[in-house]
């Protein structure tokens, strides 16, 4: 049982995940909308896109496990 309950959480785990990673993306395109007029305001957005894109990378990368050795 223990590894059902093992994958029952992980399977949380990944739908709260992805609801998050729903979210960010539809509220980016919002954000674009809203500041396409304003060249600053697009500006800062575009940082702190790449900023949260540097962020994920380095997360992904931290937690991906090495290949196994052949």
């Amino acid at each position: 049982m223990s590894e059902l309950t093992d994958l029952q959480a992980q399977v949380a785990q990944n739908t709260a995940v992805e609801q998050s990673a729903i979210v960010l993306i539809q509220g980016i395109a919002d954000r674009i909308e809203a500041a396409r007029t304003d060249p600053a305001a697009l500006q800062a957005l575009t940082n702190e896109l790449r900023s949260m894109d540097d962020a994920l990378a380095a997360a992904v990368a931290a937690n991906t496990p090495a290949a196994p050795a052949p």
